[in-house]
């Protein structure tokens, strides 16, 4: 619970990112709900993007309807094999996890491991997380 605390308040400058970008997009019908088990507040509807979700800190901003839905893994969408479909929730879930731990440092090494590619660390952590419930971080234990 303490570990949980900190984590919380050791990313809150990404967070409240997050809910400035989720806050302008409810005018355009982006609605707020906490999800507890993701230790965020998740936007949903958020208006802008290709499609899919962004974490940032404890906010998750998704351009669906439900964050449970399923969704291809990085490798898979890259063509490096077939993977069965994985819940974004569980995926963005991985990222939350990352940002407790690493608070402001997450995006400059988020972006250092490639950005959003098949190639980034956080990203194939993220999916083996979504995958298995296990690995969320990104480096070798």
């Amino acid at each position: 619970m303490a570990g949980t605390a900190l984590g919380v308040v050791w990313t809150s400058p990404i967070s409240a990112l997050g809910l400035l970008a989720g806050l302008l997009a409810m005018p355009f019908g982006a609605r707020a709900r906490w999800r507890g088990r993701d230790l965020a507040l998740v936007f949903q509807h958020w208006p802008w993007g290709p499609g899919g979700a962004i974490t940032l800190g404890n906010v998750i901003l998704h351009t669906g309807h439900d964050l449970d839905s399923l969704c291809h893994t990085y490798a898979h969408d890259a063509g490096h094999g077939e993977e069965p479909p994985i819940c974004l929730a569980d995926h963005e879930r991985a990222h939350v996890y990352q940002y407790m731990v690493l608070g402001p440092l997450f995006l400059p090494l988020y972006l250092a491991c490639g950005g959003i590619s098949v190639r980034n660390r956080f990203e194939r952590a993220a999916d083996r997380y979504a995958q298995t419930g296990r690995g969320w971080w990104p480096w070798p234990g």
